[in-house]
């Protein structure tokens, strides 16, 4: 099967629109039928319900869905394996969520660049559900999630527990005060809200809520207030921009490394994931 096709079948379900389709392909609106037509034709049913203004799946189109994304999926990390330089042994995948980047992985990523010299890295940024998703159907390695995954499909290792401290640019003020006023909630994942619940339960509306660290940190240079942050992503700032409330409790954020049990490059992950042991 023509993975062009696919490619077209997929914009016009994201799109929704076969015009858009085009565009976004880079071709004409004609030939994105056609390419709709050839596939409908070789799979013997329609994936498409043909409104003027309301292009849905059919239900065959539903279920014709997951099987394109993982074809295509599969054949583009077939296309990056096979384009792995000479003397590389390994293409090793790794995604994580957008805090966790800003948290450590930079220092790891840089390690397994200069000390694993035959293996080349692909790294982005994902959403949790899409990371177990890409973990699951193989196009993805390596994972690094705040809250573990619970399926035997995937091994999990815990990672060095991550102290999250709450900082102010006022400096001496208290954790009661620092909650009540310009206060900045950061989304650390499930067990941080119940932690933060149980340690501020009376705290009125934050300022703001952000789902990413970086976000608040980058408020809390603008505008002020207060935020629970990891030490390690303010620890240069401390002592002048930002300040510690020192009678604030810290929560521990557990983080974890997640692959699939299957996985052909098991040896290679946790050779590279040595490095959180060191610490």
């Amino acid at each position: 099967m023509d993975v062009v096709l696919l490619k077209s079948f997929l914009e016009v379900h994201r799109s929704k629109h076969f015009g858009h389709a085009a565009k976004n392909l880079f071709i004409s609106q004609s030939a994105v039928s056609a390419r709709i037509k050839q596939l409908e034709d070789e799979l013997g049913v329609r994936l498409f319900t043909r409104d003027r203004n309301n292009i849905e799946l059919t239900s065959a189109g539903k279920k014709f869905l997951i099987y394109a994304e993982n074809i295509l999926n599969t054949w583009n990390k077939a296309r990056q394996e096979i384009a792995v330089p000479e003397g590389i042994d390994t293409l090793l995948s790794v995604a994580a969520l957008p805090s966790i980047w800003d948290i450590f992985l930079e220092d790891w990523l840089s390690w397994v660049h200069n000390d694993n010299v035959m293996t080349a890295l692909q790294a982005s940024v994902m959403r949790s559900d899409s990371l177990m998703r890409s973990l699951l159907d193989g196009t993805l390695d390596l994972g690094f999630v705040f809250d573990p995954p619970k399926t035997p499909q995937l091994l999990v290792k815990e990672l060095l527990p991550l102290p999250l401290i709450m900082v102010s640019t006022e400096d001496g003020i208290s954790a009661e005060t620092a909650v009540s006023k310009n206060y900045i909630f950061v989304d650390w994942g499930t067990s941080f809200g119940m932690s933060h619940a149980r340690q501020y339960p009376d705290m009125p509306p934050p300022m703001l809520r952000a789902g990413v660290g970086r976000i608040a940190l980058g408020f809390l240079k603008n505008c002020g207030g207060s935020a629970y942050l990891p030490e390690a992503m303010v620890i240069d700032q401390l002592g002048s921009s930002l300040f510690r409330v020192d009678d604030a409790a810290v929560i521990h954020k557990d983080a974890y490394a997640i692959y699939a049990q299957a996985s052909s490059k098991k040896e290679v992950i946790e050779k590279v994931l040595t490095w959180f042991d060191k610490g």
